[in-house]
């Protein structure tokens, strides 16, 4: 794994209203590592990661991505960035009217000058990577939780990115497609080499799938290691959590 930072985090603040949400955050994530990210509902997980791709800006302190702040872009300066991270939304967020195919191949129409039978290639390999041929022509509609999620990972990887930022993965998964999901997680940092921020509330999910753990509490990062460190804290709050989301 290499030490060079393809995410950071420095000293961000972000408030909504009276809610603090986020109080002087600091993460590196290394390239090519995965991050799980930790924590209690409203610790700040998901708007951290829309932090990283421009969705939401710091009140204060900076967001850098392979060493370019991005917290003062506009719109049209934070689409290369965007190329380089894709992300997988916790209801996959695929667009109902499209098919698969077209859910698949929509960030390469918007990005790139392709000839229609490269991006057929193109979506063929992506969804060859998710284990999911020969579903091209059906609808979201027509498909299980874990096929929409599978074809989301799909589309976040069609542009090929350095990183994958992925909310709540497994939730709402049965445990065998759950652990189908992982496996993705892991194939994809073994065959592309992203780097990867998970934020759940999937326990098992994070042991099987972190380099290391990020558990979050008021607005900032409590503890950071591995998942053992984690499970086998002195800090009780971070111990409890980990050891209780593995009572099932």
């Amino acid at each position: 794994m290499s030490a060079e930072a393809f995410l950071r985090f420095e000293q961000v603040h972000k408030s909504f209203g009276a809610k603090k949400v986020l109080a002087g955050l600091d993460l590196s994530v290394a390239k090519g590592e995965t991050i799980v990210v930790l924590g209690g509902s409203g610790t700040g997980k998901s708007v951290l990661l829309r932090h990283a791709i421009g969705l939401m800006r710091p009140d204060s302190g900076a967001v850098y991505v392979e060493g370019q702040p991005i917290q003062d872009l506009d719109e049209d300066e934070l689409i290369p960035i965007r190329k380089k991270i894709g992300m997988l939304f916790q209801s996959a967020a695929l667009f109902d009217s499209m098919n698969v195919f077209e859910n698949v191949a929509f960030s390469l129409r918007q990005h790139l000058d392709l000839e229609e039978a490269d991006i057929e290639s193109r979506v063929g390999r992506f969804l060859g990577l998710v284990e999911l041929e020969g579903v091209s022509e059906l609808m979201p509609s027509d498909l299980s939780g874990g096929m929409r999620k599978r074809v989301g990972l799909a589309r976040a990887i069609a542009l090929e990115p350095a990183g994958i930022l992925y909310d709540e993965p497994t939730t709402g998964l049965d445990p065998i497609t759950a652990n189908s999901i992982n496996e993705l997680i892991l194939s994809m940092q073994g065959k592309l080499g992203v780097t990867s921020v998970v934020v759940t509330h999937d326990i098992l999910s994070a042991s099987h799938v972190a380099d290391r753990i990020a558990f979050l509490d008021e607005g900032k990062v409590r503890f950071l290691g591995t998942f053992d460190e984690a499970r086998d804290s002195s800090d009780e709050r971070v111990r409890t959590f980990v050891r209780g989301g593995m009572v099932q």
